[in-house]
């Protein structure tokens, strides 16, 4: 009987560590994807926001903070090239308090 399980054990163990590799590269390359994903859609956004409160001349300190965290969380995520010089052009913007003229 003990003959039986070792055999069964070293049968199916390779196939079960494969299946695990398998799994575990799958789910890194889902997570690559995702990041990336996320990184472009934050990309796109800060370049709107930059494009749309250069050109007004100053920024909403609600979009200002908005800006800011969407830029840490995009080079957290590896992120980095033409937003840096954007995130240094909108931190020369006044930014305007909600409620100042």
């Amino acid at each position: 009987m003990y003959e039986l399980l070792m055999q069964t054990y070293t049968i199916t163990l390779p196939f079960l560590l494969g299946y695990i590799v398998w799994l575990l590269k799958r789910q890194k390359k889902e997570r690559n994807a995702n990041s990336r994903g996320t990184m472009l859609l934050l990309r796109v956004q800060m370049i709107d926001y930059h494009d749309r409160y250069i050109g007004l001349g100053y920024i909403p300190s609600y979009a200002y903070q908005n800006f800011c965290d969407m830029y840490t969380a995009y080079h957290e995520l590896g992120g980095n090239g033409m937003i840096t010089k954007m995130y240094d052009e909108i931190q020369e913007l006044h930014i305007k308090k909600v409620g100042e003229s």
